[in-house]
């Protein structure tokens, strides 16, 4: 691990991590259901570009905490690492399940978790994913 490595994910974490924010944020302003909204969407399209960009950057298990990869580092495992955000998915189905309700907790995690490897899948068959190798 380089020191540079380290800069990139935490600069990407960042800039991840605000871009979270600030979406949740904007999401709340405007829906104010029950339903955790902003954490399901923006998990969701994290997912659906983090599949998009492994195949367009040919990341697997081995080399996807960037070693080496600039764009790997700061793009997939720091700024859509800090975006996406499957532990707060977690804490809102917890809150939603102490106001009893617990079938909408469950549907939540459901499809969350469904969706979001859905859009992992489509990702990965994007368009963009299919430049990689073409000149």
């Amino acid at each position: 691990m380089k020191p540079l490595d380290v800069m990139w994910v935490g600069l990407g974490g960042g800039l991840g991590s605000v871009l979270r924010w600030w979406i949740g944020r904007m999401v709340a302003e405007r829906y104010t259901g029950n339903f955790p909204l902003g954490t399901f969407l923006i998990n969701i399209s994290g997912s659906f570009v983090i599949g998009c960009l492994s195949v367009l950057f040919n990341v697997d298990w081995h080399n996807r905490y960037g070693h080496g990869m600039v764009l790997n580092a700061f793009v997939l495992t720091g700024v859509l690492g800090g975006y996406t955000t499957f532990s707060t998915m977690q804490l809102d189905a917890a809150k939603l399940a102490g106001k009893r309700h617990g079938h909408l907790a469950s549907f939540y995690l459901a499809v969350g978790w469904g969706r979001s490897a859905g859009r992992l899948a489509r990702g990965r068959a994007c368009p963009c994913a299919r430049l990689r190798g073409t000149s």
